[in-house]
Formats: structure tokens, sequence, C-alpha cells
């Protein structure tokens, strides 16, 4: 279908939600308005939350018939959920973003025209100043993105972070293997094997000031490195393919 599919990857996050989904629906209704798009919804994956976040989820969706929420009944990682999101989305084009809102929603109006303009893809945000993160995070972002470089061969400025705007016809190439958070790299690097174009642009970056996350956590870490690294020689085969549009 025509449209855009926002969709967010959700665990325990309970405080961000109501506003998220708010973020998500004003930006659309204004691309509706203005005939950018013909078509939306928002797309709630509730990965196992123990918290409130799967009511909340429920209760936002039968107010409104554009909200969809799927459920998880394990706890899949960021990987899972974002699989998840991709697979089901109704709507040609995707945009995965988190719930605590790192970057100004309205932006996606400005994603879609760059996508349009110039034929791409994927359009993939990068964070102007990152320095609310901390410096440790700082330093591991640093490390990781030049890693994912020489690898790869992926010039991207800022692999991991949550604004990623797909066509769906990338996902009847790219299969997504990665269950950690490692899958934010991979969709980037298996899509550009495959000779799809991607473009980036920057925004500004706000940090989370509600919850915790832990993508900086050691656990995470080793988890992307073994991901990283079990599927290096399968996405080195990869060549390009010939698209159909």
């Amino acid at each position: 279908m025509e449209g855009i599919t926002i969709f967010y990857p959700m665990y325990n996050e309970e405080l961000y939600i109501k506003r998220a989904v708010e973020a998500a629906k004003e930006v659309c209704e204004r691309m509706l308005k203005i005939g950018e798009i013909p078509d939306y919804e928002v797309l709630l994956i509730d990965d196992a939350s123990n918290d409130a976040t799967g009511r909340i989820a429920d209760e936002l969706s039968a107010q409104d018939s554009r909200i969809r929420v799927i459920h998880h009944t394990s706890n899949r990682g960021l990987g899972g959920a974002l699989k998840t999101g991709f697979s089901n989305a109704k709507m040609d084009t995707v945009l995965y973003s988190d719930t605590d809102l790192p970057f100004d929603m309205m932006e996606l109006k400005k994603a879609f025209r760059l996508m349009r303009y110039y034929e791409a893809d994927i359009v993939s945000a990068f964070r102007f100043d990152r320095t609310g993160e901390g410096l440790i995070r700082l330093i591991y972002s640093y490390v990781y993105n030049t890693l994912i470089k020489a690898l790869f061969g992926l010039r991207i400025k800022d692999v991991n972070f949550s604004f990623k705007l797909v066509r769906k016809e990338v996902f009847e190439y790219v299969i997504l293997k990665s269950e950690g958070s490692f899958i934010d790299a991979e969709l980037l690097i298996r899509a550009q094997r495959y000779g799809f174009k991607i473009i980036q642009f920057g925004t500004n970056y706000f940090p989370r000031s509600r919850g915790i996350s832990t993508l900086s956590s050691t656990a995470v870490i080793v988890k992307i490195i073994k991901e990283m690294f079990s599927i290096y020689r399968e996405i080195k085969s990869i060549r390009p393919v010939v698209k159909r549009r």
C-alpha cells in the first residue's frame, strides 16, 4: 500500500509511548493534508514488556484504527523487534525509530522529500551533536562506526542512530538475521551490497531523559561483535542486483 508506516520497537516504554504515538500521528496528518502521502499507519512492537507498555499500546490501538500493535510473547531484543516491524509494515515506505523520540519527528517530512528527490532507497540520519550521551558512549560509537567502515566499506556517519526511512521493496532482497543491536548496521550493509541507494542527512539529537538505555552495556557490545563476525562472510559474498523499479 502507498503511504508510510512508522513503527516503534518497545520494551518497558510506558513513560514514552503516548508521546511517541502522538508525534507520529501529528507529522503524518500534516503530510496527508498537503498531499505528500495518501495514507499512514503507526505500528507498535511490544517486545514482551513487563510494565504497562502493552496495555497502553492496546488502548491507543482501540482508539485509532491506524494504530496497530504486535506483542512478542518473549523478549527478542532490538533485532527481533525490528524484524517484526519491517516484515509487518503495510505501507511501501517504512520509518523505524525509538519511543524516546531522539529527534524531532517533523524531520520525517524532510527525509521523505529527500528520498523522493534523490530517488534513494534508504534515508539514514546522523546526529549533529552527540555530547549529551557522555564521553564513554561517544568513544564506543566512534570505534564501532570505524570498525564497520573498515570491515564492510559502509561510509555512514551514525550507523546505529534510530532514524531509518526505508522503501519496503528493499526487503525483497535484504533478509535480516541479527537479534541484537548489530541489526542497524546489518540493514545498511546488506542494502549497500545489493546496490540500493543510501543517503544521509543531519538532525538535532535529544538524549533520553527518562528510563534507562542499555545500548552501551557490556552484554550488548559483546553480542554486536559476535553477530558481526558470524555473518561477515555471508554479507561479503552479496553481489548487486537489478532492482525492479
